[in-house]
């Protein structure tokens, strides 16, 4: 049986992702951010922490609650917020921050290959 010249083409290749920003930035330039921070003290709730460290950026709890779309303490100890340039910079200079990204959608070029899709 002939094989077609794509189906050459070594796995690798075909299941490279591209990164994508996850929401376009809007009218004031907010766009979305994961925030990695130092994981929260014994007895603390991890939420508040979080909330805490993002309020003290902001000036003030509803201000960090409105931007604060999700808070992470399984596998990293973080949270994702919709930021504007001048907030993003207030959260990178508290302490607690250890890293800042932009929030990322990965999706594969292509799902078919040597025949499975």
């Amino acid at each position: 049986m002939k094989r077609s010249a794509a189906s050459t083409v070594p796995l690798a290749l075909v299941l490279i992702a591209v990164a994508t920003t996850a929401a376009a930035a809007d009218m004031t330039g907010a766009s979305n951010y994961l925030v990695y921070v130092e994981p929260h003290p014994p007895g603390v709730d991890c939420q508040a922490y979080q909330l805490g460290i993002l309020a003290a950026a902001l000036g003030g709890e509803a201000q960090a609650k409105a931007a604060m779309l999700y808070n992470y303490r399984n596998v990293m100890s973080g949270f994702s917020a919709r930021l504007t340039p001048p907030e993003l910079e207030a959260v990178k200079k508290q302490p607690q921050v250890s890293r800042v990204l932009p929030s990322a959608t990965l999706s594969l070029m292509s799902s078919k290959f040597d025949g499975v899709s």
